[in-house]
């Protein structure tokens, strides 16, 4: 075995997606399996042994929940963790809690046709693996939830202000950082984080139930409200659109941009078009370079942009792509991204008011 491959363990209570993502891994040149278990508790005895650089954890095991064991590892032995997960409602909550708890992403297995669907899956979990073993995974510290925490000043609005949001990787805690502390009458914040159908609606209501500002999952045609945030839908891409004098969201299922639908380029680039000036554009965590083209296009409508600095990204793939191509106004760290917005949001709704 080379030791300049990604050493993968995989963790999972069926032989067959055991041995399916061995197919898949040992597939690629650049990674291997060097141990597969069944369990937790075998998977425990096999990190000690193997020291894998990325390990893949399926949600409902025996013995030991899937949860339990993440929550224990990242506590005592922080390491790059890939969810394994069913596309159901159970499963998206649990694995939504997975990604609190640190994991660095997640794999949903098909609902029909396991063995085909996961070897159709080749290069997205190869993609995601080698994401994995560059992340930075951190023990996760236990945080007051938002109405506890001193809540950010709320801005001189504009109704016209609106901001946008694009990630992935890593995203869906990124972006929860991002709008814990902002107040209840916000801006209007449309959101595309990569992320499958089945997912994005947990997503929005996990993010309901924490935030002061509402978040639902968006619709298509439905007027774009201060005070609320839309999450893309999983498989359909969404845009900020005009109607007479307002912002509205349209969806479609054209096909997948950079790879993604939702694609955090479909989205900055509408808003270049719409918006301009008027909107705030930031661009989280995440692999690769989706969306780095459309925030420079935002930035170059006279938008004010943000990527999300190297040393708070899990990954450091699209925000680095967005900086090099000249796209962010600004690399900000994520702890101080909400209090920026607000300040940009109540500049500009002092400017409107002169």
């Amino acid at each position: 075995m080379s030791s300049n491959k990604i050493k993968v363990l995989c963790v999972d209570d069926s032989a067959l997606i055991r041995d399916l993502m061995s197919k898949i891994i040992d597939s690629q040149p650049d990674m291997e399996v060097v141990a597969t278990a069944p369990d937790p508790l075998v998977a425990r005895d096999l990190i000690k042994r193997t020291n894998p650089d990325v390990l893949t954890l399926d949600v409902e095991m025996p013995r030991m929940d899937g949860l339990d064991f993440l929550e224990r590892l990242m506590r005592l032995r922080p390491m790059p963790v890939l969810m394994v997960s069913s596309l159901t409602q159970k499963g998206s909550e649990i694995t939504l809690r997975a990604l609190e708890l640190g994991a660095v992403d997640f794999v949903a297995k098909p609902e029909m046709g396991i063995r085909e669907g996961m070897l159709e899956y080749t290069q997205m979990i190869a993609d995601m693996i080698r994401a994995a073993a560059r992340s930075r995974p951190k023990a996760v510290a236990k945080q007051p939830p938002a109405k506890d925490q001193a809540p950010l000043k709320a801005p001189i609005l504009s109704s016209e202000k609106i901001i946008i949001i694009g990630a992935s990787t890593g995203g869906t805690e990124a972006i929860r950082h991002v709008l814990e502390p902002l107040p209840a009458n916000s801006p209007a914040i449309l959101v595309t984080q990569h992320m499958p159908g089945g997912f994005t609606k947990s997503f929005a209501e996990r993010l309901d139930k924490l935030c002061r500002i509402s978040v639902k999952e968006a619709m298509d045609g439905e007027r774009v409200l201060p005070g609320h945030v839309y999450i893309a839908p999983g498989d359909w891409h969404m845009k900020l659109a005009r109607s007479g004098a307002n912002y509205v969201i349209r969806l479609d299922d054209s096909p997948p941009v950079n790879r993604h639908r939702p694609s955090v380029d479909v989205l900055f680039h509408s808003a270049a078009q719409s918006a301009g000036r008027n909107a705030i554009g930031v661009i989280l965590t995440g692999m690769g370079k989706d969306g780095a083209a459309g925030l420079l296009e935002m930035h170059q409508a006279g938008a004010y942009t943000i990527a999300q600095d190297e040393e708070s990204c899990v990954v450091f793939g699209m925000p680095r792509e967005a900086v090099i191509l000249g796209g962010a106004a600004d690399t900000i760290a994520l702890s101080d991204i909400p209090a920026a917005l607000m300040k940009r949001a109540e500049a500009s709704g002092r400017a409107q008011r002169v």
